[in-house]
């Protein structure tokens, strides 16, 4: 809506909103419209995640799935009936590795205070960490109201590296869970976790119609850690399609640097 899918970037790529930043030197490898304020989906459910996290709450505290968590928004579906009962810890890893709608939800309902509270926990931690143009309306991302920048979310994903519980879960390939006699099983929606190509140390991955398809990673690349975003993608693997992209090109840049310093201490 915004027209952003119009701009022309170097590498091509399928996302109208891109940023890569080294994370220790702060500085920006590629950008593209990285100030436009967007729906973010579910990478919202990394705030979620930053504030149960930086609570320190018991994480073996059993929490239940209530109507309350049912999806109204989207009408989208869970394998987590209402009643089920899980630690906040699985609640939490399920959020993070799988997207689980119902359990991001239980996780801010059920925080001290209530899901008010919760939320404006969110708001006021994205003001103190400088995110000016994010706003947060719920722990899910279920809402378009949730938006954020790329930019602003180069320094969630920064903070939330920090937080070694959210760098494990959301990096985690699966994990079986235990409701009543059934074994549930689930898989992280970000096939690059599996990758032998990739060293990713954080990761989240949304998608709603009015956000397109979104992914933040932190990931080592040729020697660097960068923090990668990338919002509204077109269809359901360019977003991956676009990491690669990026990978490849960081990767090359580096090997064309290496070599330039090599010619330049050969003596002349």
């Amino acid at each position: 809506m915004a027209g952003l899918r119009s701009t022309a970037d170097a590498l091509d790529l399928h996302s109208s909103v891109a940023l890569v930043v080294d994370q220790d030197t702060q500085e920006v490898l590629y950008r593209k419209n990285d100030h436009a304020v967007l729906p973010i989906a579910s990478l919202t459910k990394l705030m979620t995640g930053l504030i149960i996290s930086e609570a320190n709450l018991s994480m073996s505290e059993r929490l239940t799935i209530t109507q309350a968590d049912v999806d109204t928004e989207k009408g989208s579906s869970s394998r987590l009936a209402v009643g089920t009962e899980l630690s906040r810890g699985e609640m939490l890893h399920l959020a993070l590795m799988s997207s689980e709608n119902r359990a991001a939800n239980a996780l801010g309902r059920t925080f001290p205070g209530g899901l008010s509270e919760f939320v404006a926990r969110m708001n006021s931690r994205a003001q103190s960490l400088g995110m000016t143009g994010t706003r947060y309306v719920e722990p899910t991302g279920l809402s378009s109201r949730n938006q954020s920048s790329a930019s602003d979310l180069a320094v969630l994903v920064a903070a939330a590296y920090k937080e070694p519980v959210l760098r494990d879960l959301s990096t985690s390939h699966g994990r079986e869970i235990a409701v009543g006699n059934r074994t549930l099983h689930y898989n992280n929606t970000n096939r690059l976790v599996k990758n032998p190509q990739w060293d990713i140390g954080l990761q989240k991955t949304g998608y709603i119609s009015e956000a397109g398809q979104c992914l933040v990673m932190q990931a080592q690349v040729a020697g660097r850690k960068l923090i990668m975003v990338f919002l509204d993608s077109a269809g359901k693997l360019s977003r991956i399609g676009d990491a690669e992209r990026v990978r490849k090109w960081v990767e090359n840049k580096s090997s064309w640097q290496s070599s330039q310093r090599i010619q330049d201490q050969r003596p002349g």
